[in-house]
């Protein structure tokens, strides 16, 4: 008995241990978004450059994820090791915020960017995949160990605008530059072997398994029921992009202080980590593809009423449904890929996800907001909301042919029929 308490024991706190690593990486890594995302486009602004310019700048790391996502976390897969990747990239993106800071003029600006796009756009997807990993083998609870990132984009989006207001916009390069160099150190933090890609239920492979192929990637990127939902998924986050690329520029033309950008950004997000800390059992009640769908009803409401310039107080009540069109997205996403991605092409789902969602379809809409938002101001938001909507119909097609399997087999269970619910 005693060895059995000693052995519990010991779980329990290599369980705690791991919660508080991947935690400790999750805030980092959202130090850096919390200081990038809301306060880039104003740097810009500060810099000098149009609403056209700002867009193209801010979409080309979104276009660099369609080929370096699904490459870096191809070769993580294949490699077996995700946290080596993790940490190579992990100093590569601290050197490409350096080079942002220093560049000058468009086309500088513009280099930098991509130097951006090529180091720090498969940070987020590997350490989701090592996450997937924690839930499958240790059963953590996803949303709260993720709502530790929710609570550090707070006090970046807070403390930034602060900062700005008493320093200026020229402050944000500086304070991102420190957000990846905490980064670097949150990598070296995860534990060896989460960072390995092996098969659920098997703790130490006794014998070599056969390396992840292109084709077994390929095959995970043919199958209909991940491409839907790849459609499902993409088109409600990417009805966030005015809000992403130019929501605090016009809060900012609205009359908001540059501290009350940070609040209205920080509301949001407030919203969204009171969803994380009960995300196990609204998950486990609703569903991921149900999730998804009602997540995508929130996004049409909430574009659809912010495409009036509201004042501050309806704008801050409106900013509680970023819980809804975001975090209860991002939550599905996340459960959907756990269910029904083999764990061999796990980091590589995260890749294609990374690709489509935040690359591909992100980075287009983005890129059509500048002229978007040029000549239509906050009215924009009703275009966002018809392209929610457009998501939405896609997770309700989702939600009628997934069935909870595999949506492809084990690269190891080669020319085996594959199960009930299985796409293909």
């Amino acid at each position: 008995m005693e060895g059995l308490a000693s052995q519990h024991s010991a779980t329990q706190a290599g369980t705690r241990s791991l919660v508080l690593r991947l935690g400790f990486l999750y805030a980092v890594l959202f130090l850096i978004i919390g200081c990038y995302l809301p306060y880039v486009p104003v740097w810009l602004k500060w810099r000098a450059f149009t609403a056209d310019e700002i867009a193209i700048l801010l979409a080309t790391p979104l276009f660099g994820r369609i080929l370096v996502a699904p490459t870096m976390t191809f070769v993580a897969d294949r490699l077996g090791n995700r946290r080596v990747v993790l940490i190579v990239l992990a100093w590569a993106s601290l050197a490409s915020y350096a080079a942002l800071w220093v560049a000058g003029g468009f086309w500088q600006m513009l280099l930098a960017m991509v130097f951006v796009a090529l180091a720090s756009t498969t940070l987020m997807p590997l350490t989701e995949t090592i996450a997937i990993a924690g839930i499958r083998r240790a059963r953590l609870d996803y949303g709260r160990i993720r709502l530790w990132g929710s609570l550090s984009f707070i006090a970046a989006s807070l403390g930034v605008g602060v900062a700005i207001q008493y320093a200026g916009a020229g402050v944000v390069l500086p304070l991102l530059l420190a957000a990846a160099t905490l980064t670097v150190f949150g990598t070296y933090f995860i534990p060896r072997e989460l960072g390995e890609a092996r098969p659920l239920g098997s703790p130490a492979p006794a014998a070599p398994q056969r390396r992840l192929r292109v084709s077994d990637a390929i095959a995970l990127a043919r199958s209909p029921l991940f491409i839907l939902f790849l459609a499902a998924a993409s088109l409600v986050h990417g009805s966030h992009a005015l809000l992403y690329a130019f929501g605090s520029l016009h809060w900012r033309a609205q009359g908001f202080s540059g501290g009350t950008v940070g609040a209205l950004w920080s509301i949001g997000v407030v919203a969204e980590i009171a969803l994380f800390a009960v995300s196990g059992r609204v998950v486990g009640r609703v569903g991921p593809v149900r999730l998804l769908i009602v997540a995508g009803m929130a996004t049409v409401a909430r574009w659809s009423l912010m495409a009036f310039d509201l004042p501050l107080w309806a704008t801050a009540m409106l900013q509680t449904l970023h819980a809804m069109s975001f975090g209860a997205a991002h939550l599905a996403a996340i459960h959907f890929l756990t269910h029904a991605v083999p764990e061999d092409r796990s980091a590589t789902a995260q890749g294609l996800y990374s690709a489509v969602v935040a690359g591909l379809v992100m980075g287009t809409v983005t890129l059509v907001c500048g002229p978007l938002y040029s000549r239509l101001g906050g009215e924009a938001y009703a275009v966002m909301a018809v392209l929610a909507a457009a998501g939405t119909v896609a997770a309700m097609l989702l939600s009628q042919r997934w069935t909870g399997g595999l949506v492809v087999g084990h690269a190891q269970e080669e020319g085996q029929p594959q199960r009930a619910g299985e796409g293909g």
